[in-house]
Order: C-alpha cells, then structure tokens, then sequence
C-alpha cells in the first residue's frame, strides 16, 4: 500500500553511498517502486473512464505530489524521507506516529494482496478453490512472508529486482494480448466517445485505487544525497518516471477491459481472466503453457512484494524510534539471523488475525479483498496529510536550508502544490469509508475500515507519547533518531 524498497543486502543507505545516481538510474527505482500489480483490475473495474480519471489525477494530483516530494527529498536528503520531513516540521511524536502507521499498514496490506493470489490461483489452476482454501493458503502466505523475513536477507536483493521486472513484463504483455483480442474479435468493452466521460456510479467505489497507484515519489526523492544533480535531474526524474508509469497503468487497464466485459470484471481475479481470454484467442492452441507462465510469475510478483514490504518495515523500526518506544517486540534480535524475529511475527498475527476476521463475516473473495485493502490504504494515506504541509512549514522554521531543488511558482507554487496534494489524499481516503462496493454489507465493512483505523491511530498514538517520555528521560533523544522508510519497500 507503503512505498516500499530494499537497496540490496543489509538495507544500505543511499545517502551513505557516493553520488553515482543519474537520471536513467533515478528513473527506473521510481518506477519499480510505485507501480504494483494486486489493484490493476481494481482501477480497471472503473471501466473505460478510468482512463480520463488517470489523466485528470495526473495532473491534478501527481504532478503537484511530485513537485513537493522534489523540494523535501533536495533539502533533507538523509534517509528516511516521509519520517525525516515529518520529524524536522513536527517533532519526534508525530513521526513516531507515521512510523506506526507505516508498519501496521503492511500487516493490514499483506492479506489483500494474498486474496488476488489465491484468486489468480484458483483461476488458472483450482476452478472449485473453496471460500476455506483460499483462506488457508492466505493465512500460510502470511507465515510464508514471516518466515523468510526472519531468515538472514539473502533473499530481498533478487526477489526485488525479479519481481520489478517482471512487473513490466506482465502489464505490456497483458496491453499487447489485450489489442490482439480486440483485433482477432472484438473489444469487450465499448469505447465509444460517452464511455471515455467520468460519471458518478456504484463503480465509483474504486475511484480512491488511482490515488494509491501514484504513491511512493517520496522514495526517489528521499535519496537526493546520492544524486549527481538534484536540482537538474530530479524535476528530469519526476517527468521521465511519471510518464512512464501513467502509461504503464493505462496499459494495465486496456489490457483487462479490451478482453473482459465490466459487468464480469472481478477486482481479484481480474487481470488472470483477461489474461486466460486474450491469450486463448490470440495463441490458438499454444495458449496454455504461455498463461500458467505468466499466472506464476504474476504470483512470484505478489509474493514478492509483501516479502520486500515486510523485510523493509521491520527492519526499519530501529531508526524510526519504534524499537525504543516498544523494546519488548519491535526491539528484539533474534540471536543467530540477527533479525527483528518478535516484530515479524507480531504482524503475521495481526495479519492473521484480520484475515479470520473477514473470511468470518464476508461471503465473497471480493468483499474480503477490498474490505481489507481499504482498512491498509486509509491508514497507509493519513500520513501524507502530515508530509506534504511539512513543506510549507519547513520553509518558515529552516528557511536557510539549502534546497537543490524548489516548487516553481515561488510561494503561490509551494502552497497550490500542496492544497492539490493534500486534497487528492484526502479524497481518496473520504471514499475509501463512504462508497461501498454492491454486494458488500455496509455496516460491517464500516465496523472494520472504521474500527480498525481508530484501533491503529490509538496505538500510535500511545507509542508516540511512550517514545516522547523515554526522550524526556534521556533514553533517546531526536538527533539519535536517523528514520529509515518503509515506504522504501513497494519497489518489490
């Protein structure tokens, strides 16, 4: 949800290494980290106006979150990002907060993406998977990603850099297939002019997921120390990756809608079925060895974001200050793999636990799916309402801090940038709790995305105030506090 990714073994930090970024390299991390696949269908599910809606957010919200996230990363480059800007605006409370946030987002997140795997599965290969099945496979899914996350961290260089590859893979093979089914037959959707226009329906419901897919600009921009020319190639880089992943998105979507009529459109198991149609009718007879492919790369990609996800947010909880704030769970090595084992298993129960949870009171894999990602995209998006009128506030408290990079537009730039930003997420999050997807009981998915938002920020908020109190006690102070971000993590 939780941008989200590892620069190799031990987390190395970027602005420990030697100015070797240039826009090429700068370009493909922002790519790999913002795009995912677990919600192409989701946005797909918005039919042909989706892609008007990503054109307009493009502009209306990506590019001014961009051109903030430029400024912040120039200025205060150390490692960190989300939490470093937070903490040198608002203090250390409230970027304890956010770290929180950003861990139990990922405990939230991790069962969501294991639905769309145990959809995709059933799809291509266990047509009469039951509603237990899948819950079982997502609940071993979890202790998977546990597991490998409390063993040494050979694995997270590979799984990262294989996965972002073949994400790319998968999204323009999918556009490809997607062309060749509409050409060989027809387009299942129609395309015509009236469909291209944005109108308010039960669709809408999924509007909050083009928001989400634009997150995670704060990575490249966090790394600015390791930049060979922040103030020429970052507002390059903004350009450059923005583009592509725009693109990359709209791909998605064409390929899904080009094959499967929206009225059959499911957000699980979406991108598996038109993968199944396109391929069946543009391949002929040699479609099937080429579709369980590419169904098993696509679940090694999802496997392979909630590893990275996990890895990242755990290990992270020494330099947010979370380890200090609960040194029982978050501050635990395991002796032999030298690893945050008590913080690994305490989100696969919490994970778990969620997951029992909504098996229990939805009757559909997509009720359970989007019930779950809701509850991790709200809680994974209030911190932005905090990042990006940092910028504002960091420009009255250090004025004097060199910034490589600033907002065109001088003040009037800064603060429409920010208005723009902070509204898009905003929005997002309004939708995220009043549209309810047809066919899902509205009260119990409010007692969940409700409940469980208020459950998540009462907690942080606790942590915070014991990590305020252990300052005050001289156990730590801010200036030992140097935060490494989660949001590294969703370049997986």
């Amino acid at each position: 949800m939780a941008t989200r990714t590892p620069n190799g073994i031990g987390f190395v930090s970027l602005t420990d290494q030697p100015k070797t970024m240039g826009i090429f390299s700068m370009t493909l991390f922002a790519v790999s980290a913002i795009i995912t696949l677990d919600t192409v269908a989701t946005s797909a599910a918005l039919g042909v106006e989706s892609i008007t809606l990503y054109v307009i957010f493009a502009i209306a919200f990506f590019l001014p979150y961009g051109l903030v996230t430029g400024e912040l990363g120039s200025g205060w480059p150390q490692e960190g990002g989300i939490y470093v800007w937070v903490r040198e605006a608002y203090g250390q409370r409230w970027a304890t907060f956010n770290a929180w946030l950003y861990w139990v987002n990922v405990a939230y997140w991790a069962p969501a993406v294991f639905v769309v795997f145990a959809g995709a599965l059933s799809t291509a290969f266990w047509p009469s998977m039951s509603q237990t099945a899948a819950e079982l496979i997502v609940i071993a899914l979890i202790w998977v990603m546990v597991l490998i996350g409390v063993l040494p961290m050979f694995l997270s260089k590979w799984v990262n850099s294989a996965s972002a590859v073949v994400k790319v893979l998968i999204l323009v093979v999918l556009a490809g297939m997607g062309l060749g089914y509409a050409l060989t037959t027809h387009s299942a959707n129609s395309w015509a002019s009236h469909a291209w226009v944005p109108r308010w329906g039960a669709n809408w419901s999924f509007l909050p997921i083009i928001v989400y897919n634009f997150m995670g600009f704060e990575l490249m921009s966090s790394a600015a120390g390791a930049v060979k020319n922040p103030r020429r190639d970052i507002p390059r880089m903004l350009l450059y990756a923005g583009i592509i992943i725009v693109v990359a998105q709209l791909l998605g979507n064409y390929g899904i809608l080009a094959a499967v009529p929206l009225s059959k459109l499911s957000i699980v198991t979406g991108m598996a079925d038109a993968m199944k149609l396109s391929f069946g009718v543009v391949l002929g007879s040699a479609w099937k060895p080429v579709y369980d492919l590419f169904i098993v790369l696509l679940l090694f990609t999802l496997i392979g974001n909630m590893v990275v996800w996990s890895i990242g947010a755990n290990h992270s909880m020494g330099s947010t200050g979370l380890d200090r704030a609960a040194p029982g769970v978050f501050g635990h090595t395991n002796r032999r793999f030298v690893t945050p084992d008590y913080a690994f298993v305490l989100m696969g129960v919490l994970a778990t636990a969620l997951t029992v949870v909504n098996y229990a009171f939805f009757a559909t894999k997509t009720s359970v799916f989007w019930s779950i990602f809701a509850l991790s995209s709200i809680v994974f998006l209030f911190p932005y309402l905090f990042m990006f009128p940092a910028l504002i506030t960091l420009r009255r408290k250090q004025p004097g801090t060199a910034r490589p990079y600033r907002v065109p537009g001088g003040a009037f730039g800064a603060w429409l940038s920010v208005f723009l930003a902070m509204a898009g997420v905003a929005f997002a999050i309004v939708l995220f709790f009043y549209l309810v997807p047809t066919g899902t009981p509205t009260v119990t998915y409010w007692a969940i995305t409700s409940g469980g938002t208020a459950v998540s920020m009462l907690v942080g908020w606790w942590l915070a105030a014991r990590m305020s109190r252990n300052s005050t006690l001289g156990r730590t102070t801010a200036a030992e506090v140097a935060p490494t971000s989660p949001e590294e993590h969703k370049a997986a």
